[in-house]
């Protein structure tokens, strides 16, 4: 029997045509497979949207923010309505890049040196840089898409780099450029599915690189087994450190010292049959169908607890098993 599928599609922000695309291609493989799917425009009202809307699942085709960062997520949680990709938490961290690299160094996993300037600060941007050096990377602390992003080889061309990526969310993130292929490990259901590597004419795999000009994919990536083995490993303990469950894409560098870093997970990647997720499955030997079948079949809720003073036993401070939510 099929599901009752709502596609969350469209959003808030700068990546709502990416999201529509990726909503489309989801919508109609959950057709093929024969479920009842209803289109969902994300936006203004999506709450009441949804309440009018009869859903077993909603599958998150969203991306960036407002979509990819928690708030949907934790809008169905609320609803009792299971959907696709990380929790609330996982979805909130990934999305934070700054805060993602702190709990990556928690972790001692690698990623590159840098900074956030909040939008408040643009004007101390050189001040903060102290002896980063460059070339350095400035992109949207939250963003996704590579939408911000820019190469920046000298003090001069610092600060007005700052200041775009702040238009996306209001602060930005600051690395040291390495030097390197960049590799993209896919995950699904807590296990790596794969890896690619893209290779590009430009020195960074930008918005216009990713979806305008075009890039080359080489499936498995051009190093040695140890190495793409050393890098999946990096990139699933990256998954794990965060929380993430569903499905994810993790995107690293595997610079030139052998010294590999990462740079983000992408909790809700683009899931069109060009995408890099669904060209990792393919390589696999699994259709763009029977991916999203899968990703479909680990939409949950946040594991909850419940507790309140109702559930003490009468004259105890001892609790009645907890009523699970979710």
């Amino acid at each position: 029997m099929g599901k009752r599928v709502g596609v969350l599609m469209g959003g808030w922000g700068e990546e709502k045509e990416i999201s529509i695309k990726t909503g489309e291609a989801v919508a109609a493989a959950l057709e093929k497979n024969e479920h009842q799917v209803t289109r969902v425009l994300a936006g203004p009202g999506l709450d009441q949207t949804l309440r009018a809307t009869e859903l077993d699942v909603a599958f998150l085709a969203l991306h960036g923010r407002m979509g990819e960062d928690g708030k949907v997520q934790g809008l169905l949680e609320v609803m009792g309505l299971p959907y696709t990709g990380s929790g609330v938490m996982a979805s909130a961290l990934a999305m934070n890049k700054t805060f993602a690299k702190k709990l990556f160094r928690l972790h001692n996993l690698p990623t590159p040196a840098g900074y956030p300037v909040r939008r408040k600060d643009q004007a101390r941007a050189l001040e903060l840089h102290g002896d980063l050096g460059f070339p350095c990377v400035v992109k949207p602390a939250c963003g996704g898409s590579s939408v911000g992003v820019t190469v920046v080889r000298s003090e001069a061309e610092l600060p007005a780099a700052v200041a775009n990526a702040c238009r996306y969310g209001g602060e930005a993130l600051v690395e040291r450029f390495i030097r390197g292929r960049e590799i993209t490990v896919g995950i699904l259901g807590g296990e790596v599915l794969g890896s690619c590597e893209m290779a590009f004419g430009s020195e960074t795999f930008d918005y216009q690189t990713k979806y305008e000009t075009g890039a080359k994919y080489f499936l498995p990536p051009r190093l040695s087994a140890t190495r793409v083995q050393n890098i999946e490993a990096l990139a699933q303990a990256a998954y794990e450190a965060l929380g993430c469950r569903g499905y994810a894409r993790v995107d690293l560098i595997a610079s030139e010292s052998e010294n590999d870093q990462l740079l983000e997970v992408n909790t809700l990647p683009g899931m069109t049959p060009m995408s890099l997720l669904p060209k990792i499955a393919a390589h696999r030997g699994m259709s763009f169908g029977e991916l999203v079948e899968r990703i479909l079949d680990l939409a949950a809720l946040d594991d909850t607890e419940v507790r309140d003073s109702a559930d003490l036993l009468p004259g105890t401070s001892s609790p009645l098993p907890a009523r699970r939510v979710g």
